[in-house]
């Protein structure tokens, strides 16, 4: 049996939404297929790294840390890019509206631990290391409230939704 509260899908859920939802739907769509290419293209380019440095070991060798940063900042490139396409199509499935915190807030953290791979010990000044980690840290705490906050209506709708009494007591059969 069909559960009433299923939502619309496809064709019917288009033909549900006024003229500003089907242009915020096309929108997501079109952004949607330009982060596509955008990790296709990212990619093409780790693999094109990689393969270079496993063929020309003397000349690109992995083990050193400028290599080794430049692998793994790309795989962190891609990781973010393929996270931000996955928000996009949970917003034009219509599961949560276009800006979701805790997704946006989980991006800027791969962003910041992809710039703590890829800095230069070195060469980074003090202030700027200082900087980063205190971004991660508000970033972290901002998650976890929204986190908590999602958790929090999660239960309260999970008990408005039980029947009244435990175990069903009082109810006729």
């Amino acid at each position: 049996m069909k559960d009433a509260k299923s939502p619309l899908k496809g064709l019917a859920l288009w033909r549900s939404l006024g003229f500003y939802e089907k242009f915020e739907q096309a929108v997501v769509l079109l952004l949607t297929v330009l982060i596509a290419a955008v990790v296709v293209a990212a990619l093409w380019n780790l693999v094109k790294l990689i393969v270079t440095s496993l063929l020309w070991v003397d000349v690109f060798d992995p083990t050193e840390p400028a290599v080794f940063q430049a692998v793994f900042g790309a795989i962190f490139t891609v990781v973010i890019a393929l996270e931000f396409k996955r928000s996009l199509l949970v917003a034009v499935e219509r599961r949560f509206g276009i800006v979701q915190v805790r997704v946006v807030v989980m991006i800027a953290m791969l962003a910041v631990v992809r710039k703590f791979i890829i800095l230069d010990l070195g060469q980074t000044e003090a202030a700027k290391l200082f900087a980063l980690a205190a971004a991660m840290l508000a970033l972290g705490v901002v998650y976890w409230l929204v986190r908590e906050q999602d958790r929090r209506e999660a239960e309260a709708a999970e008990a408005s939704a039980e029947p009244r009494g435990a175990g069903g007591e009082g109810r006729q059969p």
